[in-house]
């Protein structure tokens, strides 16, 4: 008796590790894609003299740099009423926006640098996922502190926009490369929850919740590293 039960118990472990890991995997993938869609917007983008010089030669270029940001909030905002679907048809628009507005890196930074960061972003974010996945600290508190650190450099991020001042940008950039690293460990933790007390419809639409939010860790961790080591074009 008392192993049928140890046996259930371990076949019922087995099957939570199993679903656990087939959630995140999703969440990963659906972060990639949109990384993907990012990409192939910019680089499609940046490729064009005409659209480069249409976006950020004009006053469209406020639009180009503002529109990410509102609609991170329309997302966050409306995601209750969403069906996983929709929210899925979200993410892909959004980060097809967001591509549009990386396309101005192009134009600034030496092909060969950009690459390079986005490695070493990609290493970063990577290392501060499975630490997040693995450890059996509890990040809330630690998380609560992060987030509100964002905040601040949202903010700090739009006033440099007019104050244009380069120290101001450096310290931007290294507080972002710090703030989002810890944020990727705090969001992939509480992904991680999200399988424990989600279940259908709910839980697959928390896996695309979690692929926005770790892909805006790792836009923001790419974008201040890209700011910090980038060798700009001469």
């Amino acid at each position: 008796m008392e192993h049928q039960y140890v046996s259930n118990a371990y076949e019922s472990q087995v099957a939570y590790d199993e679903g656990l890991r087939k959630f995140m995997l999703q969440v990963y993938n659906y972060m990639t894609v949109a990384l993907a869609v990012s990409g192939l917007v910019s680089i499609g983008i940046s490729m064009s003299p005409a659209a480069m010089a249409f976006i950020w030669g004009t006053p469209f270029k406020w639009v180009a740099i503002f529109a990410p940001l509102g609609m991170s909030l329309l997302f966050m905002g409306s995601i209750e009423k969403m069906k996983p679907e929709g929210a899925k048809v979200f993410l892909m628009f959004f980060a097809a926006i967001m591509g549009l507005s990386l396309s101005s890196i192009f134009a600034i930074y030496k092909l060969g640098s950009i690459a390079n960061v986005f490695f070493i972003s990609a290493a970063t974010f990577g290392a501060a996922s499975l630490y997040g996945y693995t450890t059996k600290k509890d990040l809330t508190s630690f998380g609560s502190f992060l987030i509100m650190g964002a905040l601040g450099l949202v903010i700090a991020s739009v006033v440099n926009l007019f104050l244009q001042s380069s120290a101001f940008a450096f310290a931007i950039s290294c507080l972002g490369v710090l703030i989002f690293t810890g944020l990727t460990a705090f969001d992939t933790q509480e992904i991680k929850s999200h399988y424990d007390y989600s279940v259908g419809e709910e839980r697959e639409k928390a896996g695309v919740v979690g692929a926005f939010q770790l892909y805006l860790d790792f836009i923001n961790i790419f974008v201040s590293l890209l700011q910090l080591l980038g060798e700009k074009k001469e």
